[in-house]
């Protein structure tokens, strides 16, 4: 049991050490698009029907990384996509 949690303890630092190092030679490159992404998301709050009224007056935009793991004080792009209403 001690072995296995070790294991995979291990191939998950082996994995965020991989990604690191793919991340850091997309941003080498001289065209950023390949590291960094934005995603564009709005408020939006439920009604009392039960829909969700969206307010696209003021869309937030977001920087993000194309990677597995967040780095670099940004998020993953695949995580932020998923969420692109924030609900107050």
């Amino acid at each position: 049991m001690k072995r296995a949690v070790l294991i995979v303890v291990a191939a998950l630092v082996v994995v965020y050490a991989i990604d690191y190092a793919l991340l850091h030679h997309k941003m080498a490159n001289p065209d950023q698009t390949v590291a960094y992404g934005t995603i564009t998301s709005f408020y939006g709050t439920a009604t009392k029907g039960g829909k969700m009224e969206i307010f696209t007056d003021q869309p937030l935009t977001e920087t993000c990384v194309h990677s597995l793991f967040p780095h670099s004080g940004y998020r993953a792009c695949w995580y932020v996509s998923k969420g692109g209403v924030k609900q107050f």
